[in-house]
């Protein structure tokens, strides 16, 4: 009896990435590609048609469209929601982070090799965590370093100001007062053992911690 296929949704805002990743999975008679989103707006609404789909292959950063992370979360609150493996080329403290908290079952990088890849998706159709082996390093590094590691909300106060917002726009961006903003400051600044914005953005650029676009 033949094995049905892996039903996966492709969200990315390139065509050309996903006109590859469905050629290779058209490749494979165990996977196959029933739908394409540009962002997750998109992937969203092709979920919304009631389109069956086992695994969802989500990058993070869509150009102006809905991004991964904010996708993933509500994804993650539908009913019965598909498993979502975030497939990117950024794989720094903060992005691996959120896509994590949001919901996401597994974290691969966009030069993974084919072989590496398909078994990240039926891992992550079988609900089990699939991680590439630089994503997984960077966790463990996480979690076996003596110094006290940045928060999720911290990383992102931290990319924030990479970006040259104020306390008061960072207040504004993430609804927090500004009190609040300068306390995580505080934590940030004692935790990467600098005493000043510049030096907090540059040594959490150096450690791979953020990005900056």
């Amino acid at each position: 009896m033949t094995e049905t296929p892996l039903r996966i949704l492709l969200v990315d805002d390139h065509p050309v990435v996903r006109h590859g990743l469905t050629a290779m999975f058209a490749d494979r008679p165990d996977m196959e590609v029933v739908a394409e989103a540009a962002d997750g707006r998109a992937a969203l609404d092709v979920l919304a048609a009631g389109t069956g789909v086992d695994v969802v292959l989500m990058d993070l950063r869509m150009g102006g469209g809905m991004d991964g992370v904010t996708a993933i979360r509500r994804i993650t609150e539908l009913d019965a929601p598909p498993p979502v493996l975030v497939l990117t080329t950024y794989d720094t403290d903060a992005d691996i982070l959120a896509a994590v908290e949001a919901g996401a079952t597994g974290y691969m990088l966009k030069d993974a090799p084919p072989d590496q890849l398909c078994e990240a998706v039926h891992a992550a159709a079988r609900g089990q965590t699939a991680l590439a082996p630089d994503v997984a390093n960077r966790l463990m590094a996480r979690l076996r370093s003596p110094s006290p590691a940045l928060s999720a909300r911290e990383l992102e106060i931290l990319g924030l100001l990479a970006r040259g917002l104020s306390n008061r726009a960072i207040s504004r961006e993430l609804f927090i007062s500004e009190a609040t903003v300068k306390t995580h400051l505080v934590h940030v600044f004692d935790k990467l053992g600098v005493d000043n914005r510049t030096a907090a953005i540059t040594t959490a650029i150096q450690r791979g911690l953020i990005r900056v676009e």
